[in-house]
């Protein structure tokens, strides 16, 4: 999400009269001036610099929002409103301070303010309490404890093309041995990813058709969230979720709790390491991405032997555009495999590339307009 920034810029008055001026607004040229003109007047910016300002201020929106999640500001104000004076009390800080970062998030559509006090905003209370089944809260943690610090060396990871962990942490151990440091660092990511897949998945499985296939086995399927999607969507659909052992108990916290349970079942393995499931459609929902190429290329050729034939793959990832102008969304993500992982985001082109090196023949790709998009490839 972008938040956007409306800032007006004006021509300073005389001092003693700043209280009572009306300021006219900067004009915006309707074409670009020369910088260098000798007859541009000093009021006439020659270009729109909110785009500028607006990725200047980006990072701030961020910060303000992680630091709410980590100082626990959305869980107290989710049962009753509360003015900033109890909040801070409560959590143990600088009441000024605290009144100025609620009122910050009040802009941002993230809380309400009522008289004096304050209460979450539905957008709230769904993704930022760390007690909503949809929560967000796992992954904003991570991004504000883990990418923040990566991030940081983002100069150095154009320069070389690779992730930053030595850099910001000083080793080279596997990527997703961070994410699971134990059991509790674990349990916050996946449901933190989780909100991002109640979000897509229900899209994803309703954009390409999967109504000629039996069983499906979602491989790195996590909380089971596009198992569960794809089963409420297709009455016939059976499926299993397959993912790491440590994974396995949220896993079947979360399956348990969904209205088609009864046709959901949970395995333990390594996609890598370990034999695949039986079935006629297997599922990757944002594990491409992460990996090389030649990891990939092993990957696929795993399923694709263990498919039957007319068997299915359903790839849930962003779809960069073919000119790779946009989205900005994807466009970003892309970068921040390049911090975080070995991997990338990339075009239904490049995927088509890769799904047809490994022995598909048939590719078809289609945007869903949620964070991620669905490719269906046939053997």
């Amino acid at each position: 999400m972008v938040w956007l920034v409306k800032l007006a810029f004006t021509r300073r008055p005389p001092l003693a009269t700043l209280s009572q001026a009306r300021l006219p607004p900067v004009r915006w040229p309707s074409k670009a001036v020369e910088p260098n003109s000798p007859r541009r007047p000093l009021s006439i910016m020659p270009v729109d610099p909110t785009p500028v300002l607006q990725y200047i201020n980006g990072f701030r929106f961020s910060k303000v929002m992680f630091a709410a999640v980590e100082l626990g500001v959305f869980d107290r104000l989710d049962k009753q409103p509360r003015s900033a004076e109890e909040l801070a009390a409560d959590l143990k800080c600088e009441p000024t301070a605290m009144n100025r970062l609620l009122d910050g998030l009040v802009g941002m559509q993230l809380l309400a303010r009522e008289s004096q006090t304050y209460r979450n905003t539905d957008l709230a209370s769904e993704l930022l309490t760390t007690t909503s089944p949809n929560r967000m809260t796992g992954y904003i943690k991570f991004s504000n404890d883990v990418s923040w610090k990566l991030w940081s060396h983002f100069e150095n990871a154009i320069r070389e093309g690779s992730h930053r962990w030595k850099d910001a942490y000083g080793w080279d151990q596997p990527i997703f041995s961070s994410f699971f440091a134990d059991e509790a660092a674990m349990r916050e990511f996946l449901m933190g990813m989780h909100g991002y897949g109640v979000i897509s998945s229900p899209k994803v499985v309703r954009a390409v058709d999967l109504s000629p296939f039996k069983h499906l086995v979602d491989l790195g399927g996590a909380t089971g969230h596009l198992p569960i999607a794809a089963c409420e969507a297709y009455e016939s659909l059976t499926a299993t979720v397959f993912d790491l052992p440590d994974v396995i108990p949220l896993t079947k916290e979360i399956v348990a709790q969904s209205s088609v349970a009864d046709r959901i079942d949970v395995t333990a393995g390594d996609f890598f390491a370990d034999e695949l499931p039986e079935a006629d459609l297997m599922s990757l929902g944002r594990i491409l991405h992460d990996w090389s190429d030649e990891k990939i290329d092993r990957l696929l050729a795993k399923i694709f032997d263990r498919l039957p034939e007319g068997g299915g793959l359903l790839l849930a990832e962003i779809l960069i555009q073919d000119d790779r102008g946009g989205p900005d969304w994807g466009q970003m993500q892309d970068l921040n495999m390049l911090v975080c992982t070995e991997g990338r985001e990339r075009t239904l082109a490049e995927y088509e590339a890769i799904l047809r090196r490994a022995g598909f023949s048939s590719v078809t790709g289609q945007v869903t307009g949620a964070p991620v998009d669905a490719v269906l490839a046939i053997k």
